[in-house]
């Protein structure tokens, strides 16, 4: 409703929306953009309280943010499973390394080491490895194209893994993607910080900008048609809504996304070999997405910072549990207790908060609001 000009919006009612300047707009309370300014500040001045240890384990956190805001567009928002996000983020960080790489090098390189043209690059060529797999997507649904695309990801380990002149081979691997901008090293110790100081505030400006990118497709036409197929696709191709087109333009962006994040993800620990892109990677996006929350792109981000902080803290369990080795060849070690624990963090989510952490928030946030009649 509006008074004399001035929007107005009755309290504790967030799903109510009574103009639809109110429904569109990105932050549409008061509450929300104070609470994402502050967040910004926390995170801006995050560099000046940690370790380099935490600041570079929190940019692995930012670029794992952009690939799982992918995977919820196409999973979370147009409803299609893909368990093939290992095998565009692969595509991603060879496109980068290979452009970026030493010609004179054992490994295929260009020289080109500028970030405005490899990032890019590796986001296009992911999105046309999406393309054509989108036509598989039109034609299944359900558990058939997520066994489709499952295939994607050992058919991309034999390729990655005999493509020794791209790749460097198995368990030798290459280096990643040079940070450079223009001939200047973005991701170097100077006079502004050191190196793990500018790698993480480069990663959350680049996630800032991937997730208004995100966000706002989600609120427009496209993002509303995915919406319409992930709900009921036969009704939404009944209204009119081209499910083909839009089931391509889902997975060319999803994928898209997914490019980007594996050309920045080695470019922090520098370097990285076939064996990275195994199932397992593609289980930790979907684990990601769901247990962040399907269909929202806070719940997406949430989720990556969830399972790329996990590791970490299940290597403190062996302070509190003895019998746990922390030498990977010896039973029972804390890798496998984090393996396990992706499992089962999955379970109790579908069957306890099928929301994920975003619909946690969502209860907290209600609970507070209509205190003391919470019930």
């Amino acid at each position: 409703m509006t008074i004399a000009g001035r929007r107005t919006r009755p309290r504790g009612r967030p799903e109510l929306h009574t103009s639809y300047a109110s429904e569109l707009a990105l932050f549409d309370t008061r509450g929300k953009r104070v609470a994402v300014a502050g967040l910004l500040a926390v995170a801006l001045c995050l560099p000046f309280l940690l370790t380099d240890e935490w600041l570079q384990l929190l940019a692995l956190c930012c670029v794992a943010a952009i690939g799982a805001i992918g995977l919820g567009l196409v999973t979370g928002y147009a409803g299609q499973v893909s368990l093939g996000h290992a095998f565009f983020l692969a595509v991603g960080a060879y496109t980068a390394a290979a452009i970026s790489g030493d010609p004179d090098g054992r490994v295929i390189g260009f020289g080109v080491t500028n970030i405005a043209v490899w990032l890019p690059a590796a986001g296009l060529l992911a999105g046309l490895a999406g393309i054509l797999v989108a036509p598989l997507a039109t034609r299944l649904r359900g558990l058939y194209l997520a066994i489709v695309t499952l295939g994607l990801v050992f058919i991309g380990q034999h390729v990655f893994s005999e493509w020794s002149a791209l790749t460097g081979g198995a368990g030798v691997g290459r280096p990643a993607a040079t940070l450079e901008f223009f001939g200047q090293p973005i991701a170097a110790t100077g006079p502004l910080g050191t190196r793990d100081q500018k790698l993480y505030w480069l990663m959350l400006l680049l996630l800032l900008g991937f997730a208004l990118a995100a966000a706002n497709l989600a609120r427009s036409k496209v993002g509303r048609a995915f919406t319409a197929i992930r709900d009921r696709d036969i009704a939404a191709g009944v209204i009119g809504v081209n499910l083909a087109r839009y089931k391509t333009i889902a997975f060319a962006v999803s994928s898209a996304y997914a490019g980007c994040a594996g050309a920045l993800l080695y470019t922090i620990t520098g370097f990285f070999d076939p064996g990275s892109f195994s199932l397992l990677l593609s289980v930790q996006y979907i684990a990601m997405v769901l247990i962040g929350g399907a269909g929202t792109i806070s719940g997406a981000i949430a989720g990556a910072f969830f399972i790329t902080l996990l590791p970490r803290f299940t290597r403190e369990l062996q302070a509190w549990v003895p019998f746990l080795s922390a030498q990977p060849n010896e039973v029972p070690n804390v890798f496998q207790v984090e393996t396990i624990l992706y499992g089962v963090l999955l379970v109790v989510f579908l069957i306890f908060e099928p929301r994920g952490l975003f619909g946690i928030w969502v209860r907290v946030r209600n609970y507070w609001k209509t205190w003391p009649f919470s019930y």
